[in-house]
């Protein structure tokens, strides 16, 4: 009599087995993905192109320095548990990579974004990050071009793990795109209303290397050195000339990188010193997105350096879940 009951309890064991095993059950479970992400543009990204059935866990907090960025206990427990983690690569999240490689599950892929956008040879050492420290520019997501590849990536890993909600991962993607190419041509035309002589940038943090290329902009010089450091007399020396000589009407800060020698050298320099330019860290709401820093950016940019400071009024800054 009490063989049936062993083999019930038999049945429901390899059941159980079954269903932990088998990844399209899961996804019929109506699960969401987990994810981790670290810098928040690539952060908003993700939560753009997964929608509803992503859950996103940021691990560099909005307004901290990414570099010198280091995780703290929680963020390993959010690491572990993702299923996917990206990452914008070229050495920047450096830490958080390598604690997300000691405790993420085994078959977690950990997306290198900026790895899988540009080839070696396109790899980009300026002022900020020469070549000799062997640590490229990282900040690739100025430039929109490279930003839609990121988003071409995202979606395909999202549909690899989740191929039941292919449709919803490629149509976000599709109206996220279209929005990044309203986005691109709006950046053209606010760099065209700058006239041609104010077309430079002098930056605290080297965050355009990609950008300038890009929409014909030239980066003249970037205050902060590859140590993170403020830089020497002379350095400050060379570059207050160098502000003198172009005769660029301003230079540009920021508020992750406070820094007391900017305001000095546009004192002694003669150019306006404006300190909300952002690379990495998304303004308030309702324009609480990348794109909407963007906007913020080539508004703060333009008016600065003599162009039309409603260039890019017209893009839509919201994010596709309100």
């Amino acid at each position: 009599m009490k063989r049936p009951q062993l083999f019930v309890s038999t049945v429901f064991v390899f059941l159980v087995i079954l269903l932990i095993l088998n990844p399209a059950n899961a996804e019929e479970s109506g699960k969401n993905i987990r994810v981790a992400t670290t810098v928040p543009p690539i952060t908003n990204i993700v939560e753009n192109v997964g929608g509803t059935y992503v859950n996103v866990v940021g691990i560099v907090p909005n307004g901290v320095d990414s570099h010198t960025f280091e995780p703290v206990p929680a963020d390993a427990k959010s690491l572990a548990e993702a299923d996917i983690i990206f990452v914008n690569g070229l050495d920047l999240e450096l830490p958080t990579i390598k604690l997300a490689e000691k405790v993420k599950k085994s078959d977690a892929p950990i997306v290198h974004l900026g790895n899988k956008t540009l080839r070696k040879e396109e790899w980009q050492y300026d002022f900020s990050f020469p070549r000799e420290h062997g640590h490229p520019n990282p900040h690739l997501w100025p430039n929109i071009a490279l930003t839609i590849k990121y988003v071409e990536i995202i979606r395909n890993y999202l549909v690899e793990f989740d191929p039941l909600h292919k449709d919803a991962y490629e149509a976000n993607a599709s109206v996220y795109i279209a929005k990044l190419k309203q986005l691109d041509e709006a950046i053209f035309a606010c760099v065209k209303s700058i006239p041609e002589s104010n077309r430079k940038l002098v930056t605290y943090h080297d965050s355009f290397a990609y950008f300038a290329p890009r929409y014909g902009m030239k980066v003249i010089a970037a205050i902060q050195p590859a140590s993170f450091t403020e830089p020497g007399p002379r350095e400050v020396i060379r570059i207050i000339e160098q502000i003198k000589n172009e005769k660029i009407p301003a230079i540009f800060g920021s508020e992750v990188f406070p820094s007391k020698i900017m305001a000095q050298i546009a004192r002694e320099s003669g150019a306006r010193f404006i300190e909300e330019l952002s690379d990495d860290e998304l303004p308030a709401k309702p324009s609480d997105s990348f794109i909407g820093m963007m906007v913020n950016n080539m508004t703060i940019m333009s008016e600065a350096l003599g162009g039309d400071p409603d260039c890019a009024a017209n893009v839509d800054t919201r994010n596709l879940i309100h």
